[in-house]
C-alpha cells in the first residue's frame, strides 16, 4: 500500500499585472514504505515546488494549490497550519537543497538538531542533546560531541548536509523528501550522502522522494523515476527500464547529455537544444515541442494523451523514441 498518494497536484502562482504561472500542472504519483521515488528534470520543471506543496511550505498568499496529497489516508492539503506543523518533523522530514542557507548561521548545530527533538518529542534539552550527538554520529559526522558546539560556517559542505539529514531524521519520519541533497558537493561526498540515504531507507523502511537533475543519482538510488517537464510527468518507469529503453525524447536527451566513461575518445555530448523556458502551454500542445527532435505537426496543435504500458510505465508523447535507441545500463 502506498504511504503517500499524490493526485492531480497543481500549483499556480499569481503575478501582479501579469498572467498567472502554472509551476505544477496535474502531477500524480505514489510512494510506498521502503521505496525511493525520483523526480527528475531540469531547473524550472516543478520538482522543488512539488515538494514544498507536499510539505505545506508554499506561501499562503499568491500560490493556489489544488489536487490531493494523501499521507496514510489523510489529505495534507486539508490540514490547518497548526496540524501541518505537528506532521512536519514527526511524520514528514525534508532535506533542503542548500545547507548553508537552510541552517541558522547564529545557532549552534547542537541546538538546531536538539530543537526538533524538544519540539516534537517533548524532551528537555538535557535529554535531547545526547540524542542529537547520537544522530550526528549516525550520519557519519566525526567527533560529534565537539560538532554540537560549532556553527554552520565551521563545518564543511558535506558535514552541513549530514547535519540537515540528522535534523530531518530526528523524530524518525515515515516520509523523507531530499531536494537536491548532493548539489555543490564533490563526487566523493556525493557518494557518501547517497549511501547514507540508501542505508536509512533500508534500515527504517522510510519512504524517500529524491529530487534531482542528476540522472547518475537516480541510477544508483531510485526504484521508480518520474521525469518532469513544464510541470507535468512526461515519463514514468522503473529505474532499469527507464535507462535501458527511454521512450520520451526528453528522457532520451537527458541520458544522451551525460558523460560516459565508455564513450569513444573525442565524442561530443548531445545537449538538448534551447532552454526550459522554450515551451508552449500544455493545453495547446506538447510543452517540449519547440526543443524536440522528434516533433510532428500534431505536437504543437494537440496535447498528447497519457498512455500506460506494461509495468505501469507512463508516457506522454505523440512520437516516442524507438525502443532500441539510446540504451543505457543502470546499476
Amino acid at each position: 500500500m502506498a504511504l503517500l498518494e499524490v493526485r492531480d497536484l497543481s500549483v499556480v502562482f499569481a503575478r501582479k499585472g501579469e498572467p498567472p504561472v502554472t509551476a505544477v500542472d496535474g502531477i500524480s504519483f505514489d510512494v510506498e514504505p521502503g521505496r525511493t521515488v525520483g523526480l527528475v528534470g531540469e531547473s524550472g520543471c516543478g520538482k522543488s515546488v512539488t515538494s514544498l506543496a507536499i510539505m505545506g511550505l508554499l506561501p499562503t498568499s499568491g500560490a493556489e494549490v489544488s489536487g490531493s496529497v494523501r499521507f496514510d489516508g489523510t489529505d495534507l492539503l486539508s490540514l490547518s497550519a497548526r496540524e501541518l506543523e505537528q506532521r512536519r518533523g514527526s511524520d514528514l522530514g525534508m532535506v533542503f537543497q542548500d545547507p548553508l542557507t537552510s541552517l541558522n548561521p547564529v545557532v549552534s548545530i547542537g541546538l538546531q538538531v536538539s530543537e526538533v527533538i524538544e519540539r516534537h518529542r517533548g524532551l528537555p534539552r538535557k535529554e535531547a542533546m545526547p540524542e542529537a550527538e547520537d544522530l550526528l554520529r549516525r550520519v557519519g559526522i566525526p567527533d560529534p560531541r565537539r560538532r554540537l558546539k560549532e556553527y554552520p560556517h565551521q563545518l564543511s559542505g558535506g558535514m552541513r548536509q549530514r547535519a540537515l539529514i540528522a535534523m530531518a531524521l530526528a523524530c524518525k519520519p515515515r516520509l523523507l523528501i531530499a531536494d537536491e541533497p548532493t548539489t555543490a558537493l564533490d563526487v566523493t561526498i556525493q557518494a557518501q550522502i547517497l549511501r547514507l540515504l540508501s542505508d536509512l531507507v533500508a534500515e527504517t523502511d522510510t519512504a524517500l522522494i529524491m529530487i534531482t537533475h542528476d540522472l547518475g543519482v537516480v541510477a544508483g538510488l531510485c526504484d521508480e523515476v518520474n521525469v518532469l517537464y513544464a510541470g507535468r510527468v512526461v515519463e514514468r518507469a522503473e529505474r532499469h527500464e527507464l535507462f535501458a529503453r527511454p521512450r520520451h525524447p526528453y528522457t532520451s536527451g537527458l541520458l544522451a547529455s551525460i558523460p560516459r566513461l565508455d564513450a569513444p575518445r573525442g565524442q561530443r555530448l548531445s545537449p538538448i537544444k534551447g532552454s526550459v523556458s522554450d515551451n508552449i502551454p500544455w493545453d495547446a500542445g506538447c510543452a517540449f515541442c519547440p526543443r524536440c527532435p522528434n516533433a510532428l505537426d500534431v505536437c504543437d496543435q494537440q496535447t498528447p494523451d497519457v498512455s500506460i504500458d506494461v509495468g505501469a510505465r507512463l508516457l506522454r508523447c505523440h512520437n516516442p523514441m524507438r525502443e532500441a535507441q539510446t540504451p543505457v545500463e543502470a546499476p
